[in-house]
Protein backbone atom coordinates (compact mmCIF):
# COMPACT_ATOMS: atom_id res chain seq x y z
CA UNK A 1 0.00 0.00 0.00
CA UNK A 2 1.14 3.26 -1.24
CA UNK A 3 0.99 6.57 1.11
CA UNK A 4 -1.46 7.99 -1.10
CA UNK A 5 -3.55 4.69 -0.77
CA UNK A 6 -7.35 5.62 0.61
CA UNK A 7 -7.24 1.77 3.20
CA UNK A 8 -9.36 -0.52 1.41
CA UNK A 9 -12.45 -0.14 3.96
CA UNK A 10 -12.63 3.36 3.18
CA UNK A 11 -12.56 2.64 -1.03
CA UNK A 12 -14.79 -0.12 -0.19
CA UNK A 13 -17.47 2.16 1.07
CA UNK A 14 -17.51 4.75 -1.25
CA UNK A 15 -18.54 2.92 -3.84
CA UNK A 16 -20.83 0.80 -1.86
CA UNK A 17 -24.53 2.33 -3.00
CA UNK A 18 -25.21 1.03 0.65
CA UNK A 19 -23.08 3.60 1.72
CA UNK A 20 -24.51 6.62 0.60
CA UNK A 21 -28.02 6.19 2.35
CA UNK A 22 -26.14 6.51 5.64
CA UNK A 23 -25.36 10.37 4.96
CA UNK A 24 -23.79 10.74 8.30
CA UNK A 25 -21.13 7.68 7.64
CA UNK A 26 -20.49 9.06 4.18
CA UNK A 27 -19.33 12.35 5.77
CA UNK A 28 -17.24 10.57 8.17
CA UNK A 29 -15.76 8.84 5.37
CA UNK A 30 -15.36 12.39 3.81
CA UNK A 31 -14.32 14.32 6.17
CA UNK A 32 -11.60 11.92 7.48
CA UNK A 33 -10.26 12.07 3.51
CA UNK A 34 -10.29 15.87 3.32
CA UNK A 35 -7.83 15.83 6.56
CA UNK A 36 -5.29 12.85 5.55
CA UNK A 37 -5.78 12.21 1.73
CA UNK A 38 -7.65 14.66 -0.02
CA UNK A 39 -6.16 13.19 -3.46
CA UNK A 40 -6.38 9.18 -2.58
CA UNK A 41 -6.22 6.65 -4.79
CA UNK A 42 -9.04 3.88 -4.11
CA UNK A 43 -8.55 0.34 -4.89
CA UNK A 44 -12.20 -0.94 -4.45
CA UNK A 45 -13.05 -5.12 -5.09
CA UNK A 46 -14.33 -4.97 -8.75
CA UNK A 47 -13.60 -1.49 -9.75
CA UNK A 48 -10.81 0.13 -11.75
CA UNK A 49 -8.89 2.04 -9.65
CA UNK A 50 -9.56 6.00 -9.15
CA UNK A 51 -8.60 8.93 -7.49
CA UNK A 52 -11.04 10.42 -4.80
CA UNK A 53 -11.14 14.37 -4.64
CA UNK A 54 -12.38 15.66 -2.02
CA UNK A 55 -11.47 19.25 -1.44
CA UNK A 56 -13.35 22.30 -2.78
CA UNK A 57 -10.69 23.80 -4.67
CA UNK A 58 -9.69 20.75 -6.31
CA UNK A 59 -13.19 19.43 -7.58
CA UNK A 60 -13.49 23.10 -8.99
CA UNK A 61 -9.98 23.18 -10.61
CA UNK A 62 -10.85 19.93 -12.33
CA UNK A 63 -14.09 20.88 -12.97
CA UNK A 64 -13.20 23.68 -14.91
CA UNK A 65 -10.14 22.17 -17.02
CA UNK A 66 -12.50 20.45 -19.62
CA UNK A 67 -9.37 19.85 -21.67
CA UNK A 68 -7.28 18.12 -19.15
CA UNK A 69 -9.85 16.29 -17.44
CA UNK A 70 -12.51 14.75 -19.66
CA UNK A 71 -15.93 13.35 -19.18
CA UNK A 72 -16.37 11.09 -22.35
CA UNK A 73 -13.23 8.87 -22.11
CA UNK A 74 -14.29 6.95 -19.97
CA UNK A 75 -17.78 6.12 -17.53
CA UNK A 76 -18.61 9.45 -15.67
CA UNK A 77 -20.41 7.03 -13.27
CA UNK A 78 -18.48 5.02 -10.69
CA UNK A 79 -19.94 1.86 -11.31
CA UNK A 80 -18.26 -1.50 -11.39
CA UNK A 81 -15.89 -2.89 -13.67
CA UNK A 82 -17.60 -5.83 -15.32
CA UNK A 83 -20.66 -3.43 -15.59
CA UNK A 84 -18.61 -0.99 -17.69
CA UNK A 85 -17.49 -3.65 -19.83
CA UNK A 86 -20.66 -5.30 -20.23
CA UNK A 87 -22.15 -1.95 -21.57
CA UNK A 88 -19.04 -1.43 -23.74
CA UNK A 89 -19.82 -5.05 -24.92
CA UNK A 90 -23.35 -4.14 -25.97
CA UNK A 91 -22.77 -0.02 -26.74
CA UNK A 92 -19.40 0.02 -27.88
CA UNK A 93 -19.28 2.92 -25.45
CA UNK A 94 -18.99 3.04 -21.57
CA UNK A 95 -21.69 5.11 -20.88
CA UNK A 96 -25.29 3.66 -21.14
CA UNK A 97 -26.35 7.05 -23.15
CA UNK A 98 -24.16 9.72 -25.33
CA UNK A 99 -25.55 13.30 -23.48
CA UNK A 100 -24.33 16.59 -22.40
CA UNK A 101 -22.01 15.11 -19.77
CA UNK A 102 -21.25 12.30 -21.51
CA UNK A 103 -19.35 14.57 -24.52
CA UNK A 104 -16.35 17.05 -24.50
CA UNK A 105 -14.53 19.80 -26.40
CA UNK A 106 -16.51 22.00 -29.38
CA UNK A 107 -19.12 19.18 -29.76
CA UNK A 108 -20.17 19.81 -26.04
CA UNK A 109 -20.30 23.47 -26.64
CA UNK A 110 -22.14 22.89 -30.12
CA UNK A 111 -24.81 20.75 -28.65
CA UNK A 112 -25.37 22.45 -24.91
CA UNK A 113 -26.13 25.94 -27.06
CA UNK A 114 -29.42 24.01 -28.95
CA UNK A 115 -31.63 24.35 -25.72
CA UNK A 116 -29.40 26.71 -23.36
CA UNK A 117 -31.75 29.34 -24.36
CA UNK A 118 -34.50 27.57 -22.91
CA UNK A 119 -32.75 27.36 -19.45
CA UNK A 120 -31.10 30.87 -18.81
CA UNK A 121 -32.79 32.86 -16.46
CA UNK A 122 -34.44 35.93 -18.78
CA UNK A 123 -36.15 32.53 -20.65
CA UNK A 124 -37.71 31.02 -17.42
CA UNK A 125 -38.88 34.16 -16.44
CA UNK A 126 -41.34 33.55 -18.93
CA UNK A 127 -42.57 29.80 -16.81
CA UNK A 128 -42.83 31.59 -13.57
CA UNK A 129 -46.38 32.13 -13.80
CA UNK A 130 -47.32 28.21 -14.79
CA UNK A 131 -44.86 26.91 -12.28
CA UNK A 132 -46.22 29.34 -9.59
CA UNK A 133 -49.40 27.43 -10.61
CA UNK A 134 -48.14 24.16 -10.43
CA UNK A 135 -46.20 24.97 -6.89
CA UNK A 136 -49.97 26.52 -5.64
CA UNK A 137 -51.50 22.76 -7.02
CA UNK A 138 -48.80 21.08 -4.79
CA UNK A 139 -49.42 22.99 -1.70
CA UNK A 140 -53.43 22.63 -2.65
CA UNK A 141 -53.02 18.79 -2.48
CA UNK A 142 -50.98 18.97 0.76
CA UNK A 143 -53.53 20.98 2.46
CA UNK A 144 -55.93 17.87 1.53
CA UNK A 145 -53.62 15.89 3.79
CA UNK A 146 -53.49 18.43 6.40
CA UNK A 147 -52.64 16.77 9.75
CA UNK A 148 -52.22 13.31 8.09
CA UNK A 149 -48.98 11.39 7.78
CA UNK A 150 -47.85 11.37 4.34
CA UNK A 151 -44.27 10.34 2.24
CA UNK A 152 -43.49 13.64 1.10
CA UNK A 153 -40.71 12.35 -1.11
CA UNK A 154 -42.52 9.97 -2.81
CA UNK A 155 -46.44 11.22 -3.46
CA UNK A 156 -45.11 15.19 -3.66
CA UNK A 157 -41.76 16.32 -3.95
CA UNK A 158 -41.36 13.55 -6.85
CA UNK A 159 -44.79 15.10 -8.93
CA UNK A 160 -44.11 18.83 -8.74
CA UNK A 161 -41.04 19.07 -10.76
CA UNK A 162 -41.49 16.28 -12.87
CA UNK A 163 -44.40 18.50 -13.95
CA UNK A 164 -42.53 21.49 -14.81
CA UNK A 165 -39.77 19.65 -16.72
CA UNK A 166 -42.24 17.48 -19.08
CA UNK A 167 -43.71 20.43 -19.70
CA UNK A 168 -40.76 22.05 -21.02
CA UNK A 169 -39.95 19.16 -22.97
CA UNK A 170 -43.69 18.72 -24.43
CA UNK A 171 -44.56 14.99 -22.78
CA UNK A 172 -47.93 14.60 -22.83
CA UNK A 173 -49.97 14.20 -18.75
CA UNK A 174 -51.05 10.43 -19.79
CA UNK A 175 -47.38 10.11 -19.68
CA UNK A 176 -45.83 11.73 -17.02
CA UNK A 177 -45.61 8.24 -14.85
CA UNK A 178 -44.01 6.26 -17.57
CA UNK A 179 -41.15 8.78 -17.40
CA UNK A 180 -41.47 8.89 -13.45
CA UNK A 181 -40.84 5.40 -13.78
CA UNK A 182 -38.01 5.17 -15.79
CA UNK A 183 -36.47 7.73 -13.91
CA UNK A 184 -36.29 5.85 -10.62
CA UNK A 185 -35.14 2.56 -12.28
CA UNK A 186 -32.17 4.87 -13.91
CA UNK A 187 -30.98 6.25 -10.78
CA UNK A 188 -32.38 3.65 -7.94
CA UNK A 189 -30.62 0.69 -10.97
CA UNK A 190 -29.10 -0.84 -7.38
CA UNK A 191 -31.67 -0.08 -5.13
CA UNK A 192 -33.91 -3.49 -4.38
CA UNK A 193 -37.06 -0.74 -4.67
CA UNK A 194 -36.67 0.50 -8.37
CA UNK A 195 -34.11 -2.12 -10.03
CA UNK A 196 -35.79 -4.83 -12.37
CA UNK A 197 -34.94 -7.94 -11.10
CA UNK A 198 -36.37 -9.94 -13.71
CA UNK A 199 -33.45 -8.52 -15.65
CA UNK A 200 -30.73 -9.60 -13.17
CA UNK A 201 -29.64 -12.34 -15.10
CA UNK A 202 -25.80 -14.48 -15.09
CA UNK A 203 -23.53 -13.60 -12.66
CA UNK A 204 -24.25 -10.45 -10.66
CA UNK A 205 -21.21 -8.72 -11.41
CA UNK A 206 -22.79 -7.68 -15.18
CA UNK A 207 -26.81 -6.80 -13.63
CA UNK A 208 -27.10 -3.28 -12.95
CA UNK A 209 -25.21 -2.87 -16.91
CA UNK A 210 -28.58 -5.55 -17.84
CA UNK A 211 -30.98 -3.40 -15.73
CA UNK A 212 -29.91 -0.22 -17.05
CA UNK A 213 -29.60 -1.17 -21.10
CA UNK A 214 -33.26 -2.10 -20.40
CA UNK A 215 -34.04 1.23 -19.16
CA UNK A 216 -32.49 2.66 -21.62
CA UNK A 217 -34.48 0.91 -24.16
CA UNK A 218 -37.92 1.76 -22.82
CA UNK A 219 -36.43 5.69 -22.96
CA UNK A 220 -35.52 5.24 -26.54
CA UNK A 221 -39.50 3.55 -27.68
CA UNK A 222 -40.78 6.07 -26.17
CA UNK A 223 -39.16 9.19 -27.34
CA UNK A 224 -38.59 7.99 -30.96
CA UNK A 225 -42.77 7.81 -31.08
CA UNK A 226 -42.44 11.81 -29.65
CA UNK A 227 -39.80 12.39 -31.80
CA UNK A 228 -41.37 11.51 -34.53
CA UNK A 229 -44.87 13.20 -33.23
CA UNK A 230 -42.73 16.59 -33.29
CA UNK A 231 -41.57 16.20 -36.98
CA UNK A 232 -45.85 15.81 -38.14
CA UNK A 233 -47.10 18.17 -35.41
CA UNK A 234 -44.01 20.61 -34.05
CA UNK A 235 -44.68 22.36 -31.44
CA UNK A 236 -43.11 25.12 -28.92
CA UNK A 237 -41.45 22.74 -26.81
CA UNK A 238 -38.12 20.98 -26.24
CA UNK A 239 -39.05 18.14 -27.95
CA UNK A 240 -39.41 19.91 -31.21
CA UNK A 241 -36.31 21.52 -31.23
CA UNK A 242 -34.46 17.87 -30.48
CA UNK A 243 -36.81 16.30 -33.17
CA UNK A 244 -35.67 18.97 -35.95
CA UNK A 245 -32.13 20.03 -34.48
CA UNK A 246 -29.27 20.90 -37.18
CA UNK A 247 -25.80 21.39 -35.88
CA UNK A 248 -23.06 22.43 -38.62
CA UNK A 249 -25.50 21.85 -41.09
CA UNK A 250 -25.80 18.14 -39.89
CA UNK A 251 -29.11 16.59 -38.60
CA UNK A 252 -27.73 15.35 -34.85
CA UNK A 253 -27.49 11.62 -34.93
CA UNK A 254 -30.03 9.28 -32.94
CA UNK A 255 -27.92 8.50 -30.39
CA UNK A 256 -27.38 11.59 -29.36
CA UNK A 257 -30.73 13.05 -29.81
CA UNK A 258 -31.81 9.63 -27.10
CA UNK A 259 -29.43 11.55 -24.83
CA UNK A 260 -30.57 14.72 -24.75
CA UNK A 261 -33.98 13.91 -23.93
CA UNK A 262 -33.06 11.20 -21.10
CA UNK A 263 -30.77 13.79 -19.50
CA UNK A 264 -33.57 16.42 -19.60
CA UNK A 265 -35.78 14.14 -18.12
CA UNK A 266 -34.32 12.15 -16.16
CA UNK A 267 -31.73 14.33 -14.38
CA UNK A 268 -34.06 17.25 -14.66
CA UNK A 269 -36.54 16.24 -12.63
CA UNK A 270 -34.86 13.93 -10.49
CA UNK A 271 -32.07 16.24 -8.79
CA UNK A 272 -34.42 18.92 -8.13
CA UNK A 273 -37.04 16.13 -6.23
CA UNK A 274 -34.43 15.00 -3.87
CA UNK A 275 -33.50 19.00 -2.85
CA UNK A 276 -36.99 19.80 -2.06
CA UNK A 277 -37.80 16.75 -0.21
CA UNK A 278 -34.58 17.85 2.06
CA UNK A 279 -35.76 21.20 2.07
CA UNK A 280 -38.92 19.62 3.70
CA UNK A 281 -36.69 17.55 6.13
CA UNK A 282 -34.55 20.76 7.01
CA UNK A 283 -37.95 22.48 7.96
CA UNK A 284 -39.04 19.36 9.88
CA UNK A 285 -35.59 18.99 12.02
CA UNK A 286 -34.77 22.88 12.24
CA UNK A 287 -37.70 24.53 14.24
CA UNK A 288 -36.31 27.81 13.76
CA UNK A 289 -36.35 27.63 10.47
CA UNK A 290 -40.19 27.71 9.71
CA UNK A 291 -40.57 31.46 11.74
CA UNK A 292 -37.58 32.91 10.38
CA UNK A 293 -38.49 32.51 7.10
CA UNK A 294 -41.97 33.14 7.33
CA UNK A 295 -40.94 36.41 8.99
CA UNK A 296 -38.55 37.40 5.80
CA UNK A 297 -39.04 35.56 2.82
CA UNK A 298 -36.45 36.89 1.37
CA UNK A 299 -34.16 34.16 2.70
CA UNK A 300 -36.29 31.11 1.02
CA UNK A 301 -33.26 31.43 -1.96
CA UNK A 302 -31.26 31.64 0.54
CA UNK A 303 -32.70 28.63 2.04
CA UNK A 304 -32.33 26.52 -0.92
CA UNK A 305 -28.91 27.21 -1.28
CA UNK A 306 -28.08 25.64 1.84
CA UNK A 307 -30.25 22.68 1.14
CA UNK A 308 -28.34 22.16 -1.92
CA UNK A 309 -25.17 22.73 -0.17
CA UNK A 310 -26.06 20.61 2.63
CA UNK A 311 -27.39 17.58 0.74
CA UNK A 312 -25.88 17.53 -2.67
CA UNK A 313 -28.15 15.52 -4.98
CA UNK A 314 -25.43 14.69 -7.19
CA UNK A 315 -22.48 12.47 -5.08
CA UNK A 316 -20.13 12.61 -7.96
CA UNK A 317 -19.09 12.24 -11.53
CA UNK A 318 -16.16 11.06 -12.98
CA UNK A 319 -13.48 12.63 -14.65
CA UNK A 320 -10.50 10.92 -16.64
CA UNK A 321 -7.25 12.76 -17.23
CA UNK A 322 -6.26 13.36 -21.18
CA UNK A 323 -1.80 13.99 -19.52
CA UNK A 324 0.09 13.48 -16.80
CA UNK A 325 -0.59 16.31 -14.18
CA UNK A 326 0.18 16.85 -10.44
CA UNK A 327 -2.45 17.41 -7.61
CA UNK A 328 -1.36 18.25 -4.49
CA UNK A 329 2.10 16.36 -5.02
CA UNK A 330 0.30 13.18 -6.17
CA UNK A 331 1.38 12.15 -10.25
CA UNK A 332 -2.14 11.48 -12.23
CA UNK A 333 -0.87 10.15 -15.38
CA UNK A 334 -2.89 10.16 -18.27
CA UNK A 335 -6.04 7.98 -18.51
CA UNK A 336 -6.41 8.36 -14.98
CA UNK A 337 -9.64 8.07 -13.55
CA UNK A 338 -10.82 10.68 -11.00
CA UNK A 339 -14.30 10.87 -8.51
CA UNK A 340 -15.13 14.15 -7.77
CA UNK A 341 -17.08 13.86 -4.67
CA UNK A 342 -19.46 17.33 -4.59
CA UNK A 343 -20.98 16.52 -1.28
CA UNK A 344 -17.50 16.49 0.12
CA UNK A 345 -16.91 19.61 -1.67
CA UNK A 346 -19.38 21.39 -0.40
CA UNK A 347 -18.33 20.60 3.29
CA UNK A 348 -15.17 21.68 3.24
CA UNK A 349 -14.14 23.58 6.32
CA UNK A 350 -11.65 25.51 4.14
CA UNK A 351 -14.88 27.05 2.63
CA UNK A 352 -17.39 26.86 4.91
CA UNK A 353 -17.15 27.60 8.28
CA UNK A 354 -19.30 25.33 10.44
CA UNK A 355 -19.77 22.92 7.55
CA UNK A 356 -22.41 20.46 9.46
CA UNK A 357 -24.70 23.40 10.87
CA UNK A 358 -27.78 23.85 8.67
CA UNK A 359 -27.41 28.00 8.06
CA UNK A 360 -29.15 29.76 5.67
CA UNK A 361 -27.34 32.99 6.62
CA UNK A 362 -24.17 31.91 4.62
CA UNK A 363 -23.15 34.77 2.40
CA UNK A 364 -21.38 33.88 0.19
CA UNK A 365 -22.20 30.10 -0.46
CA UNK A 366 -20.44 28.98 -3.38
CA UNK A 367 -21.77 25.53 -2.98
CA UNK A 368 -20.64 23.04 -6.38
CA UNK A 369 -24.23 20.82 -6.01
CA UNK A 370 -24.95 21.80 -9.80
CA UNK A 371 -21.33 21.44 -10.69
CA UNK A 372 -18.89 24.22 -12.14
CA UNK A 373 -17.28 25.14 -15.44
CA UNK A 374 -18.03 23.63 -18.92
CA UNK A 375 -20.23 21.00 -17.86
CA UNK A 376 -22.15 22.96 -14.95
CA UNK A 377 -25.88 21.75 -14.76
CA UNK A 378 -28.24 23.17 -17.69
CA UNK A 379 -30.82 23.34 -15.68
CA UNK A 380 -29.69 25.11 -12.74
CA UNK A 381 -31.41 28.08 -12.96
CA UNK A 382 -34.81 26.39 -13.73
CA UNK A 383 -34.01 24.12 -10.64
CA UNK A 384 -33.25 26.78 -8.53
CA UNK A 385 -36.58 28.85 -9.33
CA UNK A 386 -38.77 26.22 -9.71
CA UNK A 387 -37.85 25.54 -5.75
CA UNK A 388 -37.90 29.16 -4.93
CA UNK A 389 -41.31 29.32 -5.90
CA UNK A 390 -42.53 26.47 -3.99
CA UNK A 391 -41.71 27.26 -0.71
CA UNK A 392 -42.37 30.89 -1.41
CA UNK A 393 -46.19 29.24 -1.57
CA UNK A 394 -45.97 26.79 0.95
CA UNK A 395 -43.84 28.58 4.02
CA UNK A 396 -46.58 31.41 4.15
CA UNK A 397 -49.39 28.59 4.75
CA UNK A 398 -47.17 25.79 6.83
CA UNK A 399 -48.05 25.89 10.51
CA UNK A 400 -46.17 23.06 11.46
CA UNK A 401 -44.13 20.41 9.72
CA UNK A 402 -43.04 17.19 11.65
CA UNK A 403 -41.14 14.40 10.85
CA UNK A 404 -43.04 11.01 11.80
CA UNK A 405 -40.21 8.47 10.94
CA UNK A 406 -36.70 8.25 9.60
CA UNK A 407 -35.94 9.79 5.94
CA UNK A 408 -34.84 6.94 3.46
CA UNK A 409 -32.07 7.71 1.02
CA UNK A 410 -32.26 5.78 -2.49
CA UNK A 411 -29.37 3.30 -2.80
CA UNK A 412 -26.75 4.71 -5.23
CA UNK A 413 -23.25 6.05 -5.00
CA UNK A 414 -24.49 8.65 -8.38
CA UNK A 415 -27.44 10.33 -7.34
CA UNK A 416 -28.93 9.70 -3.92
CA UNK A 417 -32.10 11.60 -2.70
CA UNK A 418 -34.42 10.81 -0.24
CA UNK A 419 -36.88 8.40 -1.29
CA UNK A 420 -39.14 8.06 1.83
CA UNK A 421 -39.86 11.00 4.21
CA UNK A 422 -43.09 10.39 6.67
CA UNK A 423 -43.92 13.84 7.91
CA UNK A 424 -46.89 15.68 9.16
CA UNK A 425 -47.70 19.20 7.83
CA UNK A 426 -50.33 21.49 9.09
CA UNK A 427 -51.50 24.32 7.10
CA UNK A 428 -53.81 26.73 7.30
Amino acid sequence: MQKYDLPREIANRIVDPKSHTDIDGLHEIYTWARANNPVGRATAAGHDPFWVITKHADVSMISRNNSLFHNGDYSVVCRPRASIEHIMSTTGSPNIVRSLVHIDGEEHKSLRALTQSWFMPNSILKLEDRIRSLARAMVAKLQQHNGKVIDFSGAFASQYPLHVIMDILGVPQEEFPRILALTYEMFGSEDAEYTRDTLRQGDASSATGNALLSVVDDFREYFESLNEARRKDPRNDVATLLANAVINGQPIDDVTRLGYYVIIAAAGHHTVSSSTSVAMWALCRFMELLPQLQANRSLIPHFIDECLRFASPVHHFMRTATADTNIRGRKIRKGDWLMLCYGSANRDEEVFPSPFTFNIDRRPNPHIAFGVGGHVCLGRHLAHMEMRILFDELIPRLQRAELVGEIEYMESNFVCGPKHLPVRCMLQ
